[in-house]
């Protein structure tokens, strides 16, 4: 009875053991592990008749960010100010916009320059 006992012990101690090392692994991709941290992507939709552009923005560091100031090209520019933690917002450009990149500037040395990448084109769910 006292070797089952143990075993189970083991088994026990050992699953548990198991158990804080993937928390920590999990803990690690959900909690921000830099104070100033954006994420952006910007994304162009091509319909038959137009193009519309969006860029979503989204602070994904412990700190919130100031001073965010985006930036279409072309002399197209556009100033957020804040965005707080998590928070996510989604911007377009002006309609004259050649839609080519995006760069996004904050303070605490914040900058993302990213090219406009092509929404994925939907296939029609009905028979023709």
């Amino acid at each position: 009875m006292k070797q089952y006992t143990v075993i189970l012990a083991v088994g026990i101690g050992a699953i548990g053991i198991m158990g804080i090392i993937f928390g920590a692994d999990i803990l690690k991709l959900s909690v921000s592990t830099q104070e100033y941290d954006i994420f952006v992507d910007p994304i162009l939709d091509k319909q038959s008749l137009f193009v519309m552009g969006r860029v979503t923005i989204q602070n994904t560091g412990s700190q919130e960010l100031t001073n965010v100031h985006v930036n279409f090209g072309a002399g197209d520019t556009l100033d957020i100010g804040k965005i707080k933690v998590g928070q996510k917002i989604i911007v377009s450009p002006p309609p004259e916009n050649p839609m080519e990149y995006v760069m996004i500037t904050a303070d605490n040395d914040v900058f993302v320059n990213k090219a406009y990448r092509e929404m994925p084109k939907m296939v029609g769910m009905m028979g023709s």
